[in-house]
């Protein structure tokens, strides 16, 4: 059976009363904010969202599966439990729990969901919060990295001239345009622009971005807006961002709309700084 990937605060509430439970929850959100409030249990692990991956070859991920698997074993996270990830709100954090589901499940974390509405959604229904920080015994974190996440950059080269790969670009529109390099800083990545033949649809336009509470839209919504830009439950979508966070949160989206997708994880990031790759840098 399928473990739910958006689950309501309520869910989780319930699912933590279960003394049969072995669930883990992951606090993304930085240790300032962890510090102040989180919910009971919770670990924080930011490194979910800071890590970036500047080499998506082999030797590269390897690489960021023994970091992970470090991390987790220390916290005493074997990889076998329900894992539920959170961040403050699904808009303001550049999609950072969606990044945190997406690497969970590429290391071989079969039972992954999100906090739909992060951690606003769990303040608004009333519920519990605290300061302490959990002790767990550590503990041996099992790697079954799932390669087909993951679109590297020798396939997304690849997939360039290929028409029948939708290379969706999510990034903010000033960052599609050409204007800044990254959400940090205009000049943080040495070139500007976008991977040649992409299509843009931001990440925001996915979810509810208005609400009190931002959600993702409906299934109805995201397939309509999906097909605004020529994307089907029948397409082969490539999907990047800066670093992929924002490409994470997208493919949740997608996801739930019931349209497969695949991660370029390196993102802009990554191409930008091999200067061989070829980019589009028009100014549009």
């Amino acid at each position: 059976m399928n473990t739910k990937l958006l689950i309501s605060p309520q869910e989780l509430t319930s699912l933590s009363a279960e003394k049969s439970s072995q669930a883990a929850i992951i606090d993304t959100r930085s240790p300032e904010d962890y510090a102040i409030s989180h919910i009971p249990q919770s670990l924080n692990i930011r490194d979910f969202f800071t890590y970036l991956l500047e080499d998506s070859s082999p030797a590269g991920l390897k690489e960021l599966q023994e970091y992970f698997a470090e991390i987790m074993s220390k916290l005493g996270i074997s990889g076998a439990e329900r894992l539920i990830v959170y961040e403050d709100a699904l808009n303001r954090g550049y999609g950072q729990s969606c990044r945190a589901a997406f690497l969970l499940k590429y290391l071989g974390c079969a039972q992954v969901s999100i906090l739909h509405g992060g951690y606003r959604a769990w303040l608004n229904a009333g519920l519990p919060t605290t300061d302490e920080v959990p002790l767990r015994e550590s503990s041996i974190f099992r790697l079954h990295p799932n390669a087909d996440m993951m679109v590297t950059t020798a396939e997304m080269l690849e997939a360039i001239d290929n028409p029948a790969i939708i290379k969706l670009d999510v990034r903010d529109r000033n960052e599609w345009l050409g204007l800044s390099s990254s959400p940090y800083h205009p000049d943080f990545c040495p070139r500007k622009g976008r991977i040649p033949n992409a299509v843009w649809l931001e990440w925001h336009r996915l979810m509810d971005s208005e609400s009190e509470i931002p959600t993702f839209r409906s299934p109805d919504e995201i397939r309509e807006i999906c097909n605004s830009v020529g994307i089907t439950s029948e397409s082969i979508v490539y999907i990047y961002c800066f670093k992929g966070s924002r490409a994470a949160n997208t493919l949740i989206a997608l996801e739930e709309a019931g349209i497969s997708a695949r991660n370029y994880f390196g993102s802009w990031n990554e191409w930008s700084r091999d200067l061989s790759l070829p980019i589009d840098s028009r100014v549009i």
